[in-house]
């Protein structure tokens, strides 16, 4: 996920919108997370309990937890191979 200061929420505001155009944005004060922003869209699917659910990487266990790392992994490989 990723992470911007309030600070770089000010001074960078394109490029933090356009990482929540590709997902869920933590925002941080003092080095403690303190909003998450997302489109409206992903918004409404968490309210209406869509596909998608919130939950802490700590209350997984070993098995889901690779599974979630193995996905990312994908999607992050997909990501470099759509750069190149």
């Amino acid at each position: 996920m990723a992470s911007f200061t309030l600070t770089e929420l000010g001074n960078k505001s394109g490029e933090v919108i356009e990482a929540a155009f590709k997902g869920p944005v933590d925002i941080t004060k003092h080095g403690k997370r303190k909003f998450v922003l997302m489109t409206a869209e992903q918004f409404d699917s968490l309210r209406r309990g869509g596909s998608q659910r919130a939950q802490w990487i700590e209350d997984l266990n070993e098995e889901e937890r690779s599974e979630l790392l193995a996905g990312l992994d994908a999607l992050a490989q997909e990501d470099e191979q759509a750069d190149d």
